[in-house]
């Protein structure tokens, strides 16, 4: 930790090499995080570069006065860098063209497969349309995209369910990883007895009163040193 500190204050002097250095020495939590993000129509090396956006952006902006490992500090600000780009970029863009055309498309699939007893075939479609098949199958395969998110997955009790509700669904248990790695490291930084008092409280839902037993001290005791425990982590978080 004090390397990286010292890395830190030369970066901050102006050393380019010291901020290459700790760009290289730490690309292991770029891809930790960029793995809970993969799935999502992105490029695992794009999101990379997203990602080291906010790695150089923690490098910048890190306070070497604060008492927290710089991997505590740069996660979130690599997690947010690529949510932002995820969110901005997110957004599926189709132009009405190809809207237009996959509309023409599904309702020319229903009323040829009727004709034809079964299913039409791309270029039959095609020729039908009067446009070129590469044409027809982008604006079909742009359509299935969106008409993707809301496709129904579950239907009980009259409540739907749709594919869109379970990505959402993805996305926070991403996230609850992600806090829960924040919170380990955090956990690293405490004392033996402090992060066993911790672990027993909030991973495992112990009781005040079975802690100070399992510490042997009082329940007031538990009390007092959870609430400063929780203090020390908000400050370093």
């Amino acid at each position: 930790m004090d390397e990286t500190m010292e890395l830190l204050r030369s970066a901050h002097a102006g050393d380019k090499e010291a901020r290459d250095r700790l760009v290289s020495e730490n690309m292991g939590l770029i891809w930790c995080v960029v793995r809970r993000f993969l799935g999502r129509g992105h490029e695992a090396e794009d999101l990379f570069q997203i990602g080291s956006i906010g790695l150089l952006k923690a490098i910048d902006k890190f306070d070497v006065s604060y008492d927290v490992r710089f991997s505590t500090y740069a996660i979130p600000m690599i997690t947010g860098e690529i949510k932002r780009f995820l969110r901005d970029d997110g957004m599926i863009k189709i132009s009405r063209s190809l809207k237009e055309m996959a509309a023409k498309a599904g309702a020319e699939r229903e009323r040829l497969g009727t004709s034809l007893g079964r299913e039409p075939t791309l270029p039959e479609l095609a020729s039908s349309l009067q446009v070129e098949p590469t044409e027809l199958a982008a604006a079909m395969e742009s359509g299935a995209e969106v008409e993707s998110l809301y496709k129904t997955i579950y239907h009980g009790d009259g409540n739907a369910i749709y594919l869109i509700d379970k990505l959402e669904d993805m996305k926070e248990e991403d996230e609850g990883v992600l806090n829960k790695l924040v919170v380990a490291r955090l956990l690293k930084e405490l004392k033996p007895q402090e992060a066993r008092l911790i672990v027993m409280r909030y991973y495992m839902d112990k009781t005040q009163t079975q802690v100070a037993k399992e510490l042997g001290i009082s329940q007031v005791q538990v009390s007092r040193l959870e609430k400063k425990i929780l203090q020390t982590m908000r400050r370093r978080l």
